[in-house]
């Protein structure tokens, strides 16, 4: 198989578990090595990083909580100097505390807004200027900025008010900021996943609840970590070059016809 992103450096964050670790795989399969960012209180980054060295790839954990700025700086900072640049960074990070608007408990709401559209607002702003700081290549892009928002930016899921205003933001972020870098060649896109098979959601709903739930998307399956890893890691590559500031559905259709009770 022909590897898009030999040798490229990528920044996943939230990259333990879920949609960023199957990002984070994904990139390493087709050559990248990889920055594997999670918070450092739990240990799952360190087993995805052992997971990309077994391919082959050379691979770091870089603890940061994305709401922090300076944590965010200096983690952009930390892969740079170890590596030598950055070619790559996927802005993943997320995190939701549901509950109705008429009874959120502010905290919750703050820290949802901090990590899913702060964390996203420092990751892509640091990872920019580093690219910015690197020689631009003859020919190609300069940099590749992935921003994983959700549907939930179209779809206001009941429950989920700081959630859904965190991903309608950083779409508007990602075109935003794919227009002020498309003349540096910095690519800026945004992925959409749909209902996606994560342990997150396990916290909400049942094995049982969820196989029902996949056989009422029209793919006739909820996603998984992979098929998001897979369209990041096309956004990442040569081929998508020309592309800048979409927002691209991967939701098996749960948009254009969800049949739910």
């Amino acid at each position: 198989m022909t590897q898009q992103l030999t040798d490229k450096i990528a920044l996943v964050t939230g990259a333990g578990q879920g949609i960023g670790r199957g990002i984070a795989l994904c990139l390493a399969r087709e050559g990248a090595h990889v920055a594997v960012n999670d918070l450092a209180q739990n240990d799952h980054a360190a087993a995805v990083v052992d997971e990309i060295r077994a391919l082959g790839r050379q691979a770091l954990v870089v603890s940061a909580d994305v709401s922090q700025r300076a944590e965010v700086e200096a983690m952009v900072e930390t892969v740079s100097a170890h590596f030598g640049r950055l070619d790559i960074a996927v802005a993943n990070a997320g995190m939701s505390v549901r509950q109705p608007v008429i009874e959120a408990e502010w905290d919750g709401v703050l820290r949802t807004l901090e990590v899913t559209q702060f964390g996203v607002y420092h990751t892509c702003q640091f990872a920019a200027r580093q690219m910015l700081k690197q020689p631009a290549p003859a020919v190609g892009a300069r940099g590749k900025i992935v921003i994983i928002g959700s549907v939930h930016e179209e779809q206001p899921v009941p429950e989920s008010a700081a959630y859904n205003m965190a991903k309608a933001a950083v779409n508007h972020l990602g075109r935003t900021l794919a227009g002020e870098l498309a003349a540096e060649h910095i690519n800026v896109n945004v992925i959409n996943p749909g209902w996606i098979n994560t342990p997150g959601e396990r916290k909400y709903f049942t094995e049982e609840q969820l196989e029902i739930a996949g056989r009422n998307v029209p793919w006739g399956r909820i996603g998984t970590p992979e098929d998001i890893g897979q369209v990041a890691a096309f956004l990442a590559s040569d081929a998508a070059d020309y592309i800048t500031g979409a927002s691209l559905r991967v939701d098996g259709g749960y948009m254009l016809g969800l049949r739910l009770r």
